[in-house]
C-alpha cells in the first residue's frame, strides 16, 4: 500500500513541482532556453511581475473572500440544523433529515443554474430570470459576482457541517448536559460551556473541509463569475491551462495546494492543543431530547421556509425552465418538450436536438455511470482495506504512516489535483534497465483509465476514513478466534470483516458515488470529446448560453443521484452520515 500510494499521490505531486520549473515548448522563444530546461520564469511571472496582480493576487483575494464568507454561512447553517435534528424535539425529523441533504445531492454548479433561473436579468446574460419576468428588478450584484457565488456555495456546503456535527452530537451522552441543568445553568450556558466544546473538533473539521473545497471550486465561479469578469484562483488556473500557459497553470495549482496545506495543518494544531473530552464511556449513555417549548412551532416554520426558498423553489424553477421554448418567458403558452425530445432545429438551441434524442447525451450518460460505478466500487474496496490497515495498525509506525499518506489528496483542491495528473500522465516516461525499456509512467491523457484513476485517488481520504470508522467498530477478538482455528488473512476478511462491515461499505459507496457523479472541478482539465460526462455537457451548454439544455442535463443528474440514494437507503441501509 505504501508503494501504491506513493506512486499515485507523491510521484504526481513531485512531477508537477518539477514541471513548473521546466520551459514549455510554446515558451522557448520568450524565455530563450530549450524546451525542458530549468527556469524560474513562471514563478517570477506569477509573483513578481507586472502581470502578477491580474494573474494571481486579485484572483487569490477573490477566492479567499468567497471561501471565508461561504464557510461562515455553511458552518452556521449546518451546525444549527444538526443541533435541532439531533438534540431537540423538533417534529418531522425523518423528512427534514432527507430534505436538508438535497443541496449536497445537487451539484454545486447545478445550484448556480438554479440561481440564474431565478435571479438573472436582461442586462447580463441575455434572457431574464423568473423574478424579472414577474416585474421584480434584480440588481446585477445579486445575479452574478461574489454575493451570488458566496450564497450558492454556502447553501451547497452546509450539508458537510450538518453531517459532521450531527455525528458528533449523537455521540454525546445527554447526562453531561443534564448535570448543567441540575446546578442551575441556563440552556444558553449549557450550549456554550458543554455542548459547543464537545463538538468543536467536528466544527473545525467542517470549517477546513468547506474552506478548502470553496478555495478550489471551479463550477460555481465559472457560471456566476466569468460573465462579469470576477475571477477566482480556480478559474484563473483553468484559463491558463486552456490557453496553453501550462507553466503558469502548474505554478498556480501549486500555490493553491500550499495554501490549502497550511490551512489544514493550522486546523490540526488548533485541535491538538485544545482540551479533549471523552463522550463515550464504559457505562453506556442515553440521549434525552431538549424541549424547544414555545419556540418549537416558530423554528419548525423557519426550517420549512428555508427549505422552500433555498432548496425546493430554485430546483423547481430550474426544472420548469427546461420546458420553456423561449428563455425568459415563463408563461404557459411558451411550454414545450423541445429541449427533451425535440429534433434538431437551427432556429432553436443552435441546432442541438432535445437531450433524450441527442446521441451525445446517451454516450455521456454511459460515460458518467461507468465512471461513477467503477470509481465507487474500486474506491470503497480500497477504502475498506486502508481503513483496516489504519484501524489495526494505529499503534504501529506503518499504520500511522499509511493514515497520513492517504490524507494528502484531501489537501489538494480538485482542479489542482487534475492539473497534477495532467502533468504526470500527458506523456510516457521510460527507463532502460538491463537493455530493456520499462515504462514507469504510461501516457494516459485522453483515456477513460485516467479519469477512473484520478477519481479513485482523490476520494481515498473519504473512503479510508469511512473504512477506518467501520473497522474500529469490529472487535479484534473475532479475528483472533478465527486465527486460532487456522483461518488466513483473506479468509478472515471475506468471512468475518466484510459481512460485518456491509452497512459501512454501502455508506462509503454512496459517499463516493454522489461525489463522483456530480464532479466537474476534478476532471475538467482532463476532458476529451470521447470521454465527456454529463457534468461537462451541462457546463458546455451553459458556456454556449443554451440554458434550457444545461438545466435539463442537471435535472437528469439530480434524478439519478436521488434515486440511487433512495434505493441504497431503503434496501442496503446506506447512510452517508456514517461515511462522514
Amino acid at each position: 500500500m505504501v508503494i501504491l500510494l506513493a506512486y499515485l499521490i507523491v510521484v504526481p505531486l513531485i512531477g508537477m513541482i518539477g514541471t513548473s520549473f521546466e520551459v514549455c515548448r510554446s515558451d522557448t522563444r520568450i524565455i530563450g532556453k530549450p524546451s525542458g530546461s530549468f527556469t524560474t520564469f513562471y514563478w517570477k511571472k506569477l509573483f513578481a511581475s507586472s502581470l502578477s496582480h491580474k494573474l494571481f493576487y486579485v484572483p487569490f483575494m477573490n477566492s479567499l473572500l468567497v471561501a471565508a464568507s461561504a464557510s461562515i454561512i455553511a458552518i452556521l447553517l449546518g451546525s444549527i440544523f444538526a443541533w435541532l435534528m439531533v438534540r431537540t424535539d423538533i417534529p418531522c425529523k425523518n423528512f427534514f433529515s432527507i430534505a436538508l441533504l438535497v443541496p449536497y445531492m445537487v451539484p454545486s454548479w447545478s445550484l448556480s443554474l438554479s440561481w440564474l433561473s431565478v435571479f438573472k436579468n436582461r442586462r447580463i446574460g441575455g434572457a431574464q430570470g423568473f423574478l424579472s419576468y414577474l416585474g421584480i428588478a434584480t440588481p446585477d450584484w445579486i445575479a452574478y459576482g461574489p454575493v451570488a457565488i458566496i450564497l450558492v456555495l454556502g447553501i451547497h456546503y452546509y450539508a458537510y457541517a450538518y453531517l459532521l456535527v450531527s455525528s458528533a452530537l449523537r455521540s454525546i451522552n445527554s447526562e453531561l448536559e443534564e448535570m448543567g441543568q441540575i446546578i442551575g445553568a441556563s440552556k444558553r450556558m449549557i450550549l456554550r460551556k458543554v455542548t459547543f466544546p464537545l463538538v468543536m473538533p467536528a466544527i473545525l473539521s467542517s470549517v477546513i473541509l468547506t474552506f478548502t473545497k470553496c478555495m478550489g471550486t471551479f463550477g460555481v465561479p465559472a457560471f456566476l463569475g466569468t460573465k462579469v469578469k470576477y475571477y477566482t484562483i480556480s478559474t484563473t488556473l483553468y484559463s491558463a491551462m486552456k490557453s496553453g500557459q501550462k507553466g503558469i497553470g502548474f505554478a498556480v495549482a501549486l500555490a493553491l495546494i500550499i495554501f490549502a496545506s497550511i490551512t489544514v495543518f493550522t486546523n490540526q494544531m488548533i485541535i491538538g492543543k485544545r482540551k479533549s473530552y471523552a463522550t463515550i464511556g464504559g457505562k453506556g449513555g442515553r440521549s434525552t431530547l431538549i424541549s424547544l417549548g414555545k419556540w418549537n412551532k416558530p423554528i419548525f416554520i423557519m426550517i420549512v421556509i428555508f427549505l422552500i426558498l433555498f432548496v425546493f423553489f430554485p430546483i423547481l424553477i430550474m426544472a420548469y425552465e427546461t420546458f420553456l421554448l423561449k428563455p425568459g418567458d415563463f408563461s404557459l403558452k411558451n411550454l414545450t418538450l423541445q429541449h427533451w425530445i425535440g429534433k434538431s432545429d437551427l432556429s432553436i438551441n443552435s441546432g442541438e436536438p432535445g437531450i433524450l434524442t441527442n446521441p451525445k447525451f446517451l454516450t455521456y450518460t454511459w460515460n458518467t455511470l461507468k465512471l461513477t460505478l467503477i470509481t465507487a466500487i474500486v474506491g470503497t474496496i480500497m477504502g475498506q482495506i486502508l481503513g483496516y490497515i489504519a484501524a489495526r495498525g494505529r499503534a504501529t509506525a506503518s499504520g500511522k504512516f499509511i493514515e497520513q499518506l492517504v490524507f494528502i489528496p484531501y489537501l489538494i483542491p480538485s482542479i489542482g489535483f487534475g492539473a497534477m495528473y495532467l502533468a504526470l500522465f500527458a506523456k510516457a516516461k521510460s527507463i532502460i534497465l538491463f537493455g530493456y525499456q520499462i515504462t514507469l509512467i504510461p501516457s494516459l491523457y485522453g483515456t477513460f483509465a485516467l479519469l477512473v484513476l484520478i477519481s479513485v485517488v482523490k476520494h481515498l481520504p473519504f473512503a479510508s476514513r469511512a473504512g477506518t470508522s467501520n473497522m474500529m467498530q469490529i472487535s479484534y477478538e473475532l479475528e483472533e478466534a478465527a486465527q486460532i482455528n487456522g483461518a488466513k488473512f483473506f479468509r478472515r476478511f471475506k468471512s468475518i470483516i466484510f459481512p460485518l462491515s456491509k452497512g459501512g461499505f454501502w455508506s462509503g459507496f454512496m459517499l463516493i458515488f454522489i461525489s463522483i457523479i456530480k464532479e466537474l472541478d476534478l476532471i475538467i482539465l482532463l476532458m476529451t470529446p470521447k470521454q465527456q460526462t454529463l457534468s461537462y455537457m451541462a457546463y458546455s451548454f451553459s458556456m454556449e448560453s443554451l440554458d434550457q439544455l444545461s438545466n435539463s442535463v442537471a435535472l437528469v443528474l439530480f434524478i439519478i443521484i436521488f434515486t440511487v440514494y433512495w434505493l441504497a437507503s431503503k434496501f442496503a441501509k446506506a447512510d452517508i452520515s456514517k461515511g462522514f
